[in-house]
C-alpha cells in the first residue's frame, strides 16, 4: 500500500511542469534553511537597527538579553513573517534563475555557456524575486525590531512610545495606512541595488569555483555545498553595506523623531558613515557570515535533494535539451 502511494506520488510529480517542480524545490529548501538560521537572523537584525543597544553587549550578551526578555521563542519573533517571504522568494529566485538561464540560452544560442551566463540570469532572478516579495521582507524586519515582552504590551499597543506591532497581519495593515503600497515598499531601492551584484556574484562564484572541482569530486554534494557556501560569502561581503541601509530605512518610522531621516540609497550610506561611523556599514557582518554558511549549505542540499526527487534534470542537462530541440527545430523552420 505505501508503495502504491510512493508510485502515485511520483506520477502526480511527473505531470508537473518543470517550471512548478522548481518552484517547489526551491520553497521548501528556503523555508527549511531560513528556520534553521532564524535566531542568529534576529539578533543580526537587532545588532543593525538599534546599535547603541545591543553592539555593545556582543553577540552573546544579546542572545542572553533576548532569552531572558522573551524567552526562547524570542529568538523566532518575526520568523514567521521571514518564512512566508522566504519561500515565496526561495521559490520565485531558484524557479526564475532556470527559466532566465534557459532563455538566454534559447535566444542567444551563441552566447557564451560560462560564469557570466550565471551572473546575468541570477542577477535577473534576485531582482525578480525582491519585486515579488518585498513587503514581507519589511514586515519581518519591523516584527524582528521590536523588543518586548507580551505582559508589557498596553491595550493601545505602545511600550515607551515605540509602537509594537501583534503579528503579521496587523503589522502589514499598519504599514499600508501609513505609507499605503509606498511605504510597504520603503527601503526596496537598496535593496534592489544589493540583489542584483549579491545574487549574480553567488551563481558567478558558485559556477566559476565548481570549475576547479577535480572532476571525481563534480557530483559531490559536499563539494557544491562548499562552493555555494564560500560563493555567498564573498557576494554577501561585497554588497552587505547596502543590506544595512536597507534595514535602517525600514524600521526608520520607529526610530525617535530627532533620527535624521533616509533618503536615497547613496546619500544614506554616505549619512550612515557620517553619523554611525563606517563600521555601521558592516555591522553584523560576524553574524551574517555564521548564518550564511549552514543558511547556503543547507538551501543548496535540500534544494538538491527536493530536485532529484522531483525527477527535475540538471542545469547541464537541461541546457543539452534545450540546444538539441533548438538544433532540430531549425531544419524545419526553413
Amino acid at each position: 500500500m505505501a508503495k502504491q502511494r510512493q508510485e502515485d506520488a511520483k506520477g502526480v510529480f511527473d505531470l508537473m511542469p518543470l517550471f512548478a517542480k522548481e518552484l517547489l524545490a526551491g520553497g521548501v529548501a528556503g523555508g527549511f534553511a531560513k528556520t534553521v538560521v532564524a535566531p542568529l537572523e534576529r539578533v543580526k537584525i537587532l545588532f543593525q537597527t538599534r546599535r547603541a543597544e545591543f553592539q555593545s553587549t556582543g553577540l552573546i550578551g544579546s542572545a542572553v538579553r533576548i532569552a531572558k526578555t522573551e524567552g526562547l521563542l524570542g529568538f523566532y519573533r518575526g520568523n514567521g513573517a521571514s518564512v512566508a517571504r522566504i519561500i515565496p522568494y526561495a521559490a520565485i529566485h531558484y524557479m526564475s534563475y532556470e527559466e532566465y538561464r534557459r532563455w538566454i540560452i534559447q535566444t542567444f544560442p551563441d552566447v557564451w555557456k560560462g560564469p557570466t551566463l550565471d551572473l546575468v540570469a541570477g542577477s535577473l532572478s534576485g531582482g525578480t524575486a525582491v519585486l515579488f516579495t518585498y513587503p514581507l521582507d519589511l514586515i519581518r524586519t519591523k516584527l524582528a525590531y521590536q523588543i518586548v515582552s507580551p505582559t508589557k504590551l498596553n491595550a493601545s499597543a505602545m511600550v515607551n512610545s515605540e509602537q509594537v506591532y501583534r503579528g503579521i497581519l496587523d503589522c502589514l495593515a499598519k504599514t499600508y495606512r501609513e505609507g499605503g503600497i509606498r511605504g510597504l515598499y520603503r527601503g526596496v531601492a537598496p535593496s534592489l541595488i544589493g540583489i542584483f551584484p549579491y545574487a549574480g556574484l553567488k551563481f558567478y562564484f558558485y559556477e566559476e569555483m565548481k570549475r576547479h572541482v577535480p572532476e571525481e569530486y563534480n557530483k559531490s554534494i559536499m563539494a557544491k555545498l562548499t562552493c555555494g557556501s564560500v560563493a555567498g560569502l564573498l557576494g554577501q561581503t561585497f554588497t552587505y553595506p547596502l543590506e544595512v541601509v536597507r534595514r535602517q530605512m525600514q524600521v526608520q518610522k520607529l526610530l525617535p523623531s530627532d533620527n535624521a531621516e533616509l533618503k536615497g540609497t547613496l546619500k544614506s550610506i554616505v549619512l550612515i558613515a557620517q553619523r554611525q561611523g563606517w563600521k555601521q556599514l558592516f555591522s553584523g557582518l560576524s553574524i551574517n557570515y555564521i548564518k550564511v554558511v549552514p543558511s547556503v549549505a543547507i538551501g543548496f542540499t535540500v534544494y538538491d535533494t527536493m530536485k532529484s526527487y522531483l525527477r527535475v534534470p540538471s542545469r547541464d542537462e537541461a541546457a543539452v535539451e534545450v540546444a538539441t530541440s533548438k538544433r532540430i527545430s531549425r531544419p524545419s523552420s526553413q
